[in-house]
């Protein structure tokens, strides 16, 4: 994720991102942007240069930042354009399919307000590891233009996206329709910036919408315990659901009517059901390995082809750019399906909820209860251990620890083991546990799903003593 070096960027999950003043400074701007620019001159160097849309979040300082990268870009003879205002991280990915080569946007998503980032754009999604791997090293050798000083083309880009989203989910018209009142919070990120265009309704009750650089003090992550604010005020309001974008808005999570917080992996198979009783999608299920077994179990009852990846959305993107994916999802709230752009977006998941309830004429804890009737509980947990020190190799972590399992866990057979992110043990009746070290800190995460918290805590228990007797 982050790089403690000012001459080398690591582009990780989803983008480099470092320390404000620390790791993140005007010079690691400046020697990225140069390092774009070199990779553009090289790739492009008989062909037209893509033009280049630079957008930035409502972090501390990420216009500055944003405005000394697209001067770098323009020194080199670039055609750039700035943001006029803060920009939801979908939209420059939008801008990618609408006349720009390439979308470089300034934030650090959903991390702590003391953290910025560079994210790069292509094709209308993040751009794959061969791109950002290019990138990377241009950027150890690149010597960064000094800027001309001439005025940059700045554009506010808000409309193009709000339009975007109106052709997927006609807001006004769903938003008009609701039986209720609908509760977002924005955690003072940029999804505020494109909301008046979107949710001005009487049913929609908006929280932490002012600007904020320090967040109100949390991190902008719609995780479970950040989402206090956003239970009481569903359970105050009476609400139909809730739903909270992460720092650059492109996460969403879920709360229902009765104030419970839905994990990702109760989340997914409600959209997902809703897409396929349509009847117009046919495609495969793409989720990232750290997902769970409903939306599985609803792509085998269905006959759909199911494929789990790496974790990032970028290779849930990869697939959703060359074969037919219906549904593409991620365990950290990232959820896009065909006919959209090949990427995640918290603005369009949450339309999407809206027109469902107007559809359905349901409440969340409804169609809920319809899929674990049709498909079973899932109790989803995701814990993350501090180790002594980092683990350099994922798979010879996942090797070493997949050669001394037992037959039987919690009473049941081992179905399945997959090693391509991490160690992820499935039982034979879907229940799963995956190990996941990070790689660059010492971190293990550790994700697993049963029918029970109780279980499951048991399956993350015993998960975390193969590591300790690895």
């Amino acid at each position: 994720m982050s790089s403690h070096q000012a001459n080398h960027i690591s582009f990780g999950t989803d983008g480099f991102r470092g320390l404000i003043g620390k790791d993140f400074t005007y010079d690691v701007v400046r020697k990225t942007a140069q390092g774009i620019a070199d990779y553009i001159s090289y790739k492009y160097m008989r062909m037209e240069k893509p033009a280049v849309a630079v957008g930035y979040d409502r972090r501390f300082m990420s216009d500055r930042f944003a405005r000394t990268l697209a001067e770098v870009l323009a020194a080199n003879g670039l055609n750039v354009t700035l943001s006029a205002t803060p920009l939801p991280t979908p939209a420059v990915s939008l801008l990618t399919t609408k006349g720009y080569g390439l979308g470089v946007v300034i934030t650090a998503s959903h991390n702590d307000h003391y953290w910025n980032g560079i994210k790069v754009k292509q094709n209308g999604r993040s751009a794959p590891p061969s791109v950002t791997a290019d990138i990377e090293s241009y950027v150890t050798k690149a010597v960064p233009m000094k800027p001309s000083g001439a005025p940059l083309p700045v554009k506010d880009f808000r409309p193009v996206y709000a339009e975007y989203l109106n052709s997927r989910v006609n807001a006004a018209k769903t938003l008009a329709k609701l039986k209720g009142p609908v509760v977002i919070d924005f955690m003072h990120g940029v999804g505020a910036e494109t909301a008046s265009p979107l949710f001005d309704s009487k049913n929609v009750i908006k929280l932490r919408e002012r600007h904020d650089p320090l967040f109100g003090g949390m991190a902008p992550e719609p995780v479970e315990k950040n989402m206090q604010e956003l239970i009481a005020a569903v359970k105050k309001h009476k609400a139909l659901f809730g739903v909270a974008l992460d720092g650059d808005a492109d996460r969403f999570a879920l709360v229902s009517d009765k104030g419970v917080y839905m994990t990702p992996c109760q989340t997914a198979p409600l959209i997902l059901e809703h897409l396929l009783a349509t009847g117009k999608y046919k495609g495969k299920i793409a989720q990232a390995v750290s997902m769970g077994y409903l939306t599985k179990r609803i792509a085998r009852a269905a006959n759909l082809p199911f494929e789990e990846t790496l974790v990032g959305f970028k290779y849930i993107a990869e697939k959703m750019l060359n074969e037919d994916v219906t549904f593409g999802v991620e365990e950290s709230g990232g959820y896009t399906w065909k006919g959209n752009l090949p990427e995640r977006d918290g603005a369009l998941t949450a339309l999407f909820f809206m027109e469902m309830a107007v559809k359905t004429g349901q409440t969340v804890s409804e169609m809920y209860a319809a899929i674990e009737k049709k498909y079973g509980k899932s109790a989803f947990i995701r814990r993350d251990f501090k180790l002594d020190k980092a683990i350099p190799n994922k798979h010879s972590f996942a090797v070493k620890i997949k050669k001394k399992l037992p037959k039987i866990l919690l009473g049941h057979k081992i179905a399945e083991t997959n090693t391509i992110d991490g160690l992820k043990i499935v039982l034979d009746n879907d229940w799963w546990v995956l190990m996941r070290p990070s790689g660059t800190e010492p971190l293990l995460r550790t994700y697993a799903e049963t029918d029970t918290a109780e279980n499951t805590k048991k399956f993350l228990d015993l998960a975390f003593k193969f590591i300790e007797h690895k």
